[in-house]
This record gives C-alpha cells, structure tokens and sequence, in this order.
C-alpha cells in the first residue's frame, strides 16, 4: 500500500510540520484506526490505507484550510498510475473520500464512511471527543471502539 517511496514523495510535497497535528502520526492513527473497522464495515482496505497517508498531505495550514481535500484528492489521481495502482472504482472512491472529508458530512458507502470515520476518530488529538452523529458506521459509533481510539493517541506521544 505505502511504500517507502511514495512516503518519500508525499514528505518531500508535505508543506506543514512532518510531526505536526495533520503530520505522520496522524495518518498512521488513521491508518490503524481505518484497518480495525474495514473488516467490520466491509470497506476497501486498499482505499482506506491509501486515504490515511494523502488525506491532509496537501494541507497548507493547520488552521482553516478548505480547499485540502481537493488538493489530495488530486494528489492521488497524479499519483495512482505510478504508485497506487487504483482501478477506476477505487480511484472514485479515494476522490470521494478525500474530497469530502473536511466537510462534515458522513456517508453510506462503506469505504467513505470508514475513512472518514477514521479520520474523525482521530479527533482526540486535539482534545476534541469525536460526535457520533459525523461518524458513519455503526462500527466506529460503538464506544468502545472511540474509547480504543483515544488510546492510541496516549501510545503515541
């Protein structure tokens, strides 16, 4: 999914801190918080994965950026011939998906409504307790699975 080059590509295009608050340790939270609920949620694991590392990779600010998603969404078609080897459907799904993130919206399809709610499950690292009516599945609702999430936060500081 993540190869050490396309990390290298996405750090090298990064504008904001690499261990800031929408940096590295926050994707790989969104990572692992995507990869617990896809098998629950039946979402693509390969969207979801993709989507942790480019979602904010575009990112100009760490305040109000609206226009991020875009840019990442378009991040991803630059690169998914070369790296990330989408199909058609995927690459949809990916676009979506980082589009639309920042919007507050959710989604029935299974792969947004995953990534987005791993995103969103995230929120704990600036002290913000994720509201389930933005999450989208029912997986990530469950309390004990917010509860898990807020404790990846305290693993990786």
């Amino acid at each position: 999914m993540i190869d050490d080059t396309l990390l290298a590509y996405i750090k090298q295009q990064y504008q904001l801190q690499w261990d800031g608050i929408h940096g590295i340790d926050h994707w790989t939270r969104v990572w692992r918080i995507g990869m617990f609920l896809a098998p629950l949620t039946g979402a693509n694991q390969k969207v979801v994965g993709l989507f942790a590392f480019i979602h904010d990779a575009c990112r100009q600010t760490d305040k109000a950026d609206r226009h991020h998603g875009m840019r990442a969404a378009r991040l991803a078609a630059r690169l998914n011939k070369e790296h990330l080897g989408l199909d058609e459907h995927e690459l949809e799904l990916l676009d979506r998906a980082c589009r639309y993130h920042d919007r507050g919206m959710i989604s029935k399809e299974p792969t947004i409504g995953t990534c987005w709610d791993a995103d969103r499950l995230d929120l704990w690292r600036i002290d913000c307790r994720p509201e389930k009516s933005y999450l989208s599945t029912g997986a990530a609702m469950d309390d004990e699975v917010i509860t898990w999430a807020q404790g990846l936060i305290r693993r990786t500081q």
